[in-house]
């Protein structure tokens, strides 16, 4: 699993949802939800999204935007049009004024907005907790991102439209998919771009040398990894693998996969309930001692106390 999957891993496990909007102007939807990835594709007619940290856009058909958290910003189908709803943290929506909407937006399975026939209509999916692994991505992101039809073209627009009224069974699992498969190829074409910082881990993987290494060491994380079994399976020298490495990743192997490691534990400190020896196991270390020993000191807490900060910050959430 590289970083990219890594972003959208358990999706459910995390809190990830998606829905169809529809409006007639005018319509405005501020979003407060703190968020740390949204991703907004416009199906028809036209949309402002105004953030406010960073320029606004226009979304015309096919265009799609990306927002990274947590500042807030604007949907609507014009900059200046007033919000008329909010969403906020937990999915929850009210009135400008605190009144909850109390579902008097919902149009149907998935769908919510004015009108069923609305002349706006956007596709928006909605991860709540992307973990350590995706942060390595998201910190690269700018507030907003878009990609016009220009650039970029959606082959998934009309599965997404069809399945996201759909109420089957698995049908959540289906949406995951979809949803998961549009962020990565949105992703994967930002990072073609080159007005886009890709991080320089993303960069490597081109390289034929660093990027095999790397997907070893994202792969198989509890594997005892040395710099000269990673070399030998990269077929250079132990001191060509850490010199070509470190200058295009930025650290050393170990200095990365130490890295890697604690961001894969401090995830699964969240989303399950397995005990520190498993998940030592899982990551690649010894024991439960070697894990908490490791975690306090890169991340200045111990296993226990993230466990109980990340847990406290989903129920306030």
């Amino acid at each position: 699993m590289d970083a990219l999957a890594g972003l959208l891993e358990g999706p459910r496990a995390r809190g990830a949802f998606m829905i169809r909007a529809c409006f007639d102007p005018p319509w405005c939807v501020r979003i407060e939800d703190r968020a740390p990835l949204t991703v907004m594709l416009m199906v028809r007619g036209e949309a402002w999204v105004v953030p406010d940290a960073a320029p606004r856009v226009r979304l015309r058909p096919g265009d799609l935007a990306v927002a990274r958290g947590p500042d807030a910003y604007r949907c609507a189908d014009a900059p200046d049009t007033p919000p008329q709803a909010l969403i906020l943290p937990g999915a929850e929506c009210s009135y400008p004024d605190g009144r909850s909407l109390n579902g008097s937006m919902d149009l149907g399975v998935r769908t919510w907005g004015g009108r069923l026939d609305g002349s706006a209509v956007l596709l928006i999916g909605t991860y709540l907790w992307p973990g350590e692994v995706g942060g390595r991505l998201l910190d690269a992101l700018p507030p907003l991102l878009t990609l016009t039809s220009e650039v970029w073209d959606c082959p998934l627009t009309p599965f997404l439209m069809a399945e996201i009224v759909r109420d089957e069974p698995g049908q959540e699992v289906v949406l995951d998919r979809l949803l998961d498969l549009l962020v990565i190829a949105a992703l994967r074409t930002w990072f073609s771009r080159p007005e886009a910082a890709a991080p320089a881990w993303y960069q490597a993987l081109a390289d034929p040398v660093v990027g095999r290494v790397l997907r070893l060491l994202q792969d198989d994380p509890a594997h005892p990894w040395t710099v000269a079994a990673l070399a030998g399976k990269a077929g250079v020298s132990r001191a060509a693998l850490a010199r070509r490495f470190t200058e295009l990743v930025g650290e050393p192997p170990m200095t990365y996969l130490t890295g890697w490691r604690l961001a894969l534990a401090a995830d699964a400190l969240r989303d399950t309930d397995d005990t520190l020896e498993a998940i030592a196991r899982r990551v690649g270390y010894g024991s439960a001692f070697a894990l908490s020993s490791a975690f306090k000191r890169v991340h200045g807490v111990s296993p226990q106390e993230h466990r109980g900060r990340v847990g406290r910050s989903a129920r306030v959430g």
